[in-house]
């Protein structure tokens, strides 16, 4: 498995299981992807682990900024 150079996950990508904001992309094998949300990804990824050729985990950007952190 490598980390994945693809392009930030957007707020118009969904979960496959259940369509909450995709943080977890991967990319399998056999081609084609699957997007999941946080909670998803963390249930899916031991098997994604072993059928993905590049797994995207954006799931940090779920942290709040620190009180007073300017936001973009």
């Amino acid at each position: 498995m490598t980390t994945a150079l693809a392009p930030t996950l957007t707020v118009a990508d969904r979960c496959d299981r259940c369509g909450a904001r995709a943080y977890v992309r991967a990319s399998l094998s056999s081609g084609g992807e699957l997007l999941f949300c946080a909670h998803h990804g963390r249930e899916h990824l031991p098997k994604l682990q072993d059928l993905a050729t590049s797994i995207q985990d954006e799931t940090d950007r779920l942290i709040p900024a620190p009180a007073g952190a300017e936001t973009s």
